[in-house]
């Protein structure tokens, strides 16, 4: 029997070197680190298994819908705005919720720690800002129809959430762009319940103006939309006058890697989260617990600077989409780490069932036993790394109206990595609008 066991942990051995999610995507964030989105893009149609982003995967695997996922993200940001909407549907599809308010002793844990074989399941901030991004495809393509397709699914989330997580920013870009398209599609006072939602996460202040105007075609009123409406008096509006939407995304929210806690710290941490007995933990000789934790990516920019024909112009940091990530994972990891000191447990039950056996023949052999079984079962430990990795860290909003016609935009961009410009022209309809959109996934 301890013979048989030794055998067996060596072969375990030889194949623990199975790659993580995040060692899947490695190649492709480095090339997105770089600025290179064709090279990214070409690495995860790579991932995918198919030609170019003309073509879904014929099969959906276990991270199929995730690798969608960053791949619309990117396509975006080449502003392919058909293709990227085209995966962000298809992968919503595909994506199951992770439901935070219906836990089932600790079965959440788990599925995060170690059920990278099963399908993927989106934490409710990623669901949500599957909607929220997919927005922006519509509206750079002028199709408010889409557009508000997506915005009612983003609210469904945004509710979840806000039940959840009472008093938490929950993108509230999201609810901006929202607001804008009932705004464009006539519908005001729809309009203004989004633009409401904004104020109670920040004050925008490209909004002011527009919910002075929507104020005297809308009943809907809150103490925070009286506080904006009695700031100014209404505009006058003038037909021959277009707007311009401008978005910017910058950065990229941190990656799950594999790491690794002492067994004290994850104990402290995840006690109440843990089954079996933790005794058994004394007698191991691995004192490490490992699991997925948030590493943070490096950032080169962080904001901008905006420009409408070489004028500056105000920008909004409406949502750090980094902290929301983070607040989210930060109530998930006791139970992250306690699905692991369970898995632990597990090991070493297993490794002192190998040295007792071991023990009968000789204590050597027990030791040997005892520590290939238990050290195969560390290193065959994979933390389940999945996440949306190319997610934009931050989000800015601006709102511009100009005669209409052609317009040259430009944002100037910074942050701890140096600057840089990125630039656009609209051409801009009376009584319409042009999106701007932008993105640095650095």
């Amino acid at each position: 029997m301890p013979l048989r066991l030794v055998a067996l942990a060596l072969a375990l051995v030889a194949g623990a070197g199975c790659a993580t999610y995040s060692d899947h995507t490695r190649a492709a964030r480095e090339s997105l680190a770089r600025g290179d989105f064709e090279r990214g893009e070409a690495q995860l149609n790579e991932m995918l298994g198919v030609e170019s982003s003309r073509e879904l995967p014929v099969e959906w695997g276990s991270e199929t819908a995730l690798a969608v996922l960053e791949r619309a993200t990117v396509l975006q940001a080449m502003r392919d705005y058909a293709t990227s909407a085209r995966d962000f549907t298809a992968a919503e599809k595909e994506l199951e919720l992770l439901d935070l308010a219906n836990d089932d002793v600790g079965a959440i844990g788990q599925y995060l720690f170690s059920d990278d074989a099963t399908r993927y399941k989106a934490p409710p901030t990623e669901k949500l800002l599957v909607n929220a991004f997919n927005m922006i495809n519509y509206l750079a393509r002028g199709d408010l129809q889409g557009a508000a397709v997506e915005a009612r699914r983003f609210t469904v989330m945004r509710k979840y959430l806000q039940d959840y997580f009472p008093g938490e920013s929950h993108a509230a870009f999201g609810s901006y762009l929202a607001g804008f398209v009932f705004e464009k599609r006539g519908e005001y006072d729809v309009a203004l319940r989004y633009y409401d939602e904004v104020l109670q996460e920040t004050d925008a202040s490209s909004l002011h103006e527009p919910i002075v105007r929507l104020a005297s075609k809308a009943a809907y009123r809150t103490p925070r939309l009286e506080s904006v409406i009695g700031e100014v008096p209404a505009p006058e509006e003038d037909p021959e006058e277009g707007e311009i939407l401008v978005i910017l995304k910058t950065g990229r929210v941190p990656v799950k890697e594999a790491a690794r806690i002492p067994i004290g710290a994850a104990l402290g941490l995840a006690s109440n989260y843990v089954s079996g007995d933790t005794k058994v933990l004394e007698y191991g000789m691995f004192k490490v617990v490992s699991y997925p934790e948030l590493v943070p990516t490096r950032q080169v920019y962080t904001g901008g600077t905006l420009r409408v024909a070489g004028s500056p112009m105000p920008l909004d940091f409406v949502t750090d989409v980094e902290a929301e990530v983070l607040r989210e994972y930060e109530l998930l990891k006791p139970k992250i780490v306690g699905a692991a000191l369970t898995r632990m447990i597990t090991r070493a039950v297993a490794a002192e069932g190998a040295r007792a056996a071991g023990r009968q023949q000789s204590g050597a052999l027990g030791f040997l036993a005892a520590a290939l079984v238990e050290g195969t079962m560390v290193a065959l430990d994979k933390p389940d790394t999945r996440s949306w990795s190319t997610l934009p860290a931050s989000v800015h909003l601006a709102r511009i109206r100009v005669p209409a016609g052609q317009h040259e935009i430009s944002v100037d961009l910074h942050g701890p990595g140096g600057s840089g410009r990125l630039t656009r022209t609209v051409d801009v309809p009376a009584g319409g609008f042009a999106v701007a959109d932008f993105t640095s996934l650095r």
